[in-house]
């Protein structure tokens, strides 16, 4: 045995080390900062209004609040704070990338971690390692395998037929529910456990795709399937119940655009349906390209998805920007008063 294969594990260890410690938005008050904002200028000042935007939805009695999340924010230290607004009600729903949802929350709570690295690696020699990065974040590959065991077994249990992505996931947070969890209050979980339905419209862009086509190839006239078409009546059908709804949405892209789409769909199925009332987006995108990961607020409204007497762009890497907006709602305390819809037991 070579004195380089001795030197993997040891090297592999070492780069494995640091795992990202996720920031609990309950430790610290971002009140006065948020306040101070206010008075500034540039993105100190979109922050702010944004902040006030959705403490505006978490107060009116008749918003229901969806959050949408595209990025790898949770990878990189947010994934407590998506699963705390759940824990404190202050979201009804979920739209993500299923990357958000399998290769990281569910990833997690399989007792897995993301580690702390850097951009600047070798990425030969990570390869070499069997280490996925996501900019100056690390993955074992090998536990990124037992995450897709997972969705092959799960996907294995179930009856022969077409799912919506909803519906997986909701399997999946009743894995974790049922003893599988070796991480507590996963945003699965919680979501399984308080009843709010999670949406992956490219739910096989993820971790999830490589445990379902393995389900699929051994099983081949015998197999589930994710029924994408379904997740957009049943997310439409969401927003005519709850009529006003207001958005925060991290990134953008697929989740952005399938929450937006849901009043035009609402229109053409016959239903008279508000465009959404309220809404955040923080991005790094821009307009340049004529998209800004799905169109910018206001552009929107032009295709009467969304009003723009409250909506503010907030341009800015949202793992910067969101601790102080969640921190900031949840010391004000206006879910305290929100009723929890439980929209899963509608469908």
């Amino acid at each position: 045995m070579t004195t380089e294969i001795l030197e993997k594990p040891a090297i592999k260890k070492t780069l494995l080390s640091q795992p990202v410690e996720h920031i609990d938005i309950t430790t610290f008050d971002a009140r006065p900062i948020i306040e101070a904002m206010d008075k500034m200028s540039f993105s100190a000042r979109e922050l702010s209004r944004a902040t006030e935007i959705f403490n505006r939805m978490l107060a009116d009695k008749d918003c229901k609040i969806i959050l949408s999340i595209a990025g790898s924010t949770s990878a990189a230290g947010c994934m407590k704070i998506y699963a705390d607004m759940l824990k404190y009600n202050m979201i009804d729903a979920i739209v993500a990338t299923g990357a958000s949802i399998v290769d990281m929350d569910f990833f997690e709570a399989l007792g897995f971690k993301h580690y702390r690295g850097t951009q600047f690696a070798d990425d030969r020699q990570l390869r070499d390692l069997y280490i996925d990065r996501i900019y100056d974040t690390y993955i074992d590959e090998t536990d990124l395998q037992a995450c897709d065991e997972a969705i092959y077994t799960i996907a294995n249990s179930l009856a022969p037929k077409a799912y919506s992505s909803r519906e997986f996931i909701r399997e999946m947070g009743a894995y974790l529910a049922k003893g599988h969890a070796k991480k507590s209050e996963s945003l699965v979980e919680l979501a399984y456990l308080h009843n709010v339905p999670i949406f992956c419209p490219a739910f096989v862009d993820s971790s999830a795709g490589f445990g379902l086509v393995k389900h699929q190839v051994e099983r081949p006239d015998n197999h589930m399937v994710i029924d994408a078409i379904r997740d957009f009546r049943e997310l439409t059908n969401l927003k005519i119940k709850a009529g006003t709804t207001g958005l925060l949405m991290i990134g953008g892209g697929v989740p952005k655009n399938f929450i937006q789409d849901t009043v035009v769909c609402a229109e053409i199925l016959g239903h008279d349906v508000d465009m959404h009332k309220y809404a955040v987006q923080i991005t790094v995108a821009d307009s340049r390209d004529g998209a800004c990961s799905s169109s910018t607020l206001k552009e929107a409204c032009s295709w009467g998805k969304v009003d723009i007497a409250y909506e503010q762009m907030v341009f800015a890497e949202a793992t910067s920007v969101l601790p102080l907006l969640a921190s900031d709602a949840y010391h004000r305390g206006l879910w305290k008063n929100r009723v929890r819809q439980q929209y899963t037991k509608m469908f």
